[in-house]
């Protein structure tokens, strides 16, 4: 088992990217099936108000801090996580390993021209990956179950979701198990990253948490509100959980003076 803090009433596993893809590639060896669930600001503030995105996300066998802010607030509360674990960095770790130890990959998610740009990308970048199939994002609630049927039947030992939240946290929580591979991955935007539609920020950016930033820069109309107002309600979130926990140990100590 790995150690968990709780944040915000979501455990998340406190690991390091090194500690994080040594038990994923432990859990392929010994034939476990292992999910892999993400959180950032966002997301943990949208856990609040869609029940089913958070039961799919805590249902997850690993659960991993995806953002900056996330690492930030946790050791403000005194709950430490060591370091963040971007989804996609571990996407990438883990495509190496994979072609290192001749494992195969399904990709699944994106527009096809992007999937297919991906695909030639991570050829030139490993060319010993084995991809035992791929299928583009775009795909009805009613079909979900024959595409799980379509990656169980390619034999693929690792399931890549380039899809948005909570589509792919959803689709991993009703067929991850029945696409039968061994870690189901949900990265996100991650594939128009590789296929290099959308630029990823500077490590600069990244050590300061703002790569939220750096992606509304690219797309202010779509994410510049949305990134702002998430932005604001986890500062709050944060702010209120702190205010909790100072204030219970004065509650306490009330409480044995008058006893």
């Amino acid at each position: 088992m790995t150690p968990r803090q709780n944040l915000f009433g979501v455990g998340i596993d406190a690991l390091t990217m090194d500690r994080a893809v040594a038990r994923c590639l432990a859990a392929v060896r010994a034939g476990e099936r292992l999910e892999i669930g993400v959180v950032n600001a966002a997301k943990l503030v949208t856990m609040r108000r869609d029940p089913a995105l958070a039961r799919a996300v805590s249902g997850c066998d690993l659960v991993l801090a995806d953002g900056q802010a996330v690492v930030w607030a946790s050791r403000l509360l005194r709950r430490p996580l060591p370091e963040r674990v971007a989804g996609i960095d571990l996407f990438t770790r883990l495509l190496a390993e994979a072609e290192r130890e001749g494992l195969s990959v399904y990709l699944l998610g994106a527009k096809q021209p992007v999937l297919d740009e991906m695909l030639r990308r991570i050829a030139v970048r490993h060319p010993g990956l084995r991809v035992a199939g791929s299928r583009n994002g775009y795909f009805g609630d009613d079909e979900q179950g024959a595409v799980a049927d379509a990656i169980a039947a390619s034999g693929a030992d690792l399931l890549f979701l380039g899809m948005t939240s909570p589509k792919k946290e959803i689709f991993t929580a009703g067929y991850g198990e029945r696409s039968k591979a061994a870690l189901v991955h949900g990265v996100g935007g991650s594939f128009d990253v590789l296929a290099g539609v959308t630029r990823r920020a500077p490590e600069s950016w990244q050590r300061l948490g703002l790569e939220w930033l750096y992606r509304a820069l690219q797309e202010p109309r779509r994410l510049g509100r949305r990134y702002l107002t998430t932005n604001v309600s986890f500062a709050l979130m944060t702010a209120r959980e702190l205010l909790r926990r100072t204030a219970s140990p004065s509650i306490s100590t009330a409480s044995r003076g008058e006893s």
